[in-house]
């Protein structure tokens, strides 16, 4: 047969047959996480700066020139420890004056006071007269406030003396000295010579927000005003180590700073060591409730928008349903979600970039190794 003659048959066989549709596509594959419902513990975590116990300045409260410097720099001082020698020998030439202004007092005024005795007796005979027994007397009140004066003088020149010799009020750690053997110090001002911090225990200096506070006051009304009792507040260092010693609130300030927002609380950790010193950063953990019952889903499950928080319902026939929720705090890899969610619920924590409303997935379970899970509380089984 020629070609021209099965061309026709050829052209009507293609024309007549169709294409096969495509097959469906697979649903897409989304890891589901339930919710999860625990008692949970609600922290406060705060960051602050250590500082010592009392932080004593060390002052010259005499003028004079300074002749030894009695201390090694940076190192523990115990109470009563001489740290600072001033030149005494101005004082102690002051003192002496004044001693001997105190012994001439006292020697008029025993003078006045026999004058007193041998006048009494003649003016009641009128050997004397009434004017020489009262001017004897007024000699007499004279000379015993000049006693005063000059006691007064002498005990003022004994503690300037006294001063020349510089020891630490308090058990600590000694800084650096400011001033060195030869320095006139104490003219005109209390010269600053060093500082000496008590360490053990020690102040960590935090500031907690003003909605934090208020929060937890709200929640305990009848401490507030109260001497703090919260305790077991863990202390993280710079270098991420935890504090072998757990801390308590030792005092909260009065009244909320304006210019940060935020109400100083001192916490006391204990610092037998020596390891933390003024002026190191930490973070503070404080245990302020145990929340109940709580409902606990991965963060990555939780959507944000614009202040908007929202999750991928997967129902029960694998529709999504995407849902608003109100979040709380995080625990851990997890969020507390309080409301919009119920326990069972089972959420999309992977594949919401393949995901709209109402469409059929394919859910598989999610498992996060090494997640931090929510820490039982006391009264929890096991």
């Amino acid at each position: 047969m020629r070609r021209s003659a099965w061309l026709p048959w050829l052209v009507i066989v293609a024309a007549c047959s169709k294409p096969s549709p495509p097959p469906p596509a697979a649903p897409p594959e989304v890891y589901v996480a339930t919710v999860v419902q625990k008692d949970v513990p609600e922290y406060l975590d705060l960051v602050g700066q250590t500082e010592g116990y009392q932080d004593v300045d060390i002052r010259a409260r005499v003028e004079g020139f300074l002749q030894t410097v009695d201390f090694r720099e940076g190192s523990f001082v115990r109470r009563g420890t001489l740290l600072y020698q001033i030149d005494p020998k101005p004082l102690q030439a002051t003192l002496d004056a004044a001693k001997a202004d105190r012994a001439t007092a006292d020697s008029r005024l025993t003078k006045t006071t026999n004058d007193v005795v041998r006048y009494t007796p003649l003016a009641a005979k009128q050997a004397v007269s009434q004017q020489d027994l009262d001017d004897a007397r007024s000699a007499q009140q004279a000379a015993r406030s000049q006693v005063e004066a000059a006691a007064a003088a002498v005990e003022k020149a004994t503690l300037d003396l006294g001063y020349t010799r510089v020891k630490s009020p308090i058990d600590g750690l000694v800084g650096v000295t400011q001033v060195q053997p030869g320095n006139l110090v104490g003219r005109g001002e209390a010269t600053l010579l060093t500082t000496v911090s008590q360490i053990n225990p020690i102040l960590l200096t935090v500031g907690v927000a003003e909605a934090d506070f208020l929060r937890v006051a709200k929640r305990f009304r009848g401490r507030v005003g109260s001497a703090p009792k919260a305790g077991g507040i863990e202390l993280t260092l710079a270098d991420g180590t935890k504090h072998p010693y757990l801390g308590r609130i030792n005092v909260v300030e009065r009244a909320v700073n304006p210019a940060t927002g935020t109400i100083g609380v001192k916490l006391e950790f204990p610092n037998p060591k020596f390891v933390l010193r003024p002026g190191q950063y930490g973070r503070a953990r404080l245990l302020i409730d145990t929340r109940k019952g709580a409902l606990l889903i991965p963060q990555r499950a939780v959507q944000e928008l614009q202040n908007l928080y929202s999750v991928a319902v997967v129902a029960p026939d694998n529709t999504i349903a995407f849902r608003n929720v109100t979040v709380g705090p995080r625990v851990g890899s997890l969020w507390v979600i309080e409301q919009g969610l119920k326990p069972g619920d089972r959420v999309v924590a992977e594949g919401l970039q393949r995901i709209r409303d109402g469409i059929t997935v394919r859910a598989t379970p999610f498992t996060e190794p090494g997640a931090p899970q929510p820490v039982a509380t006391a009264g929890e089984s096991k």
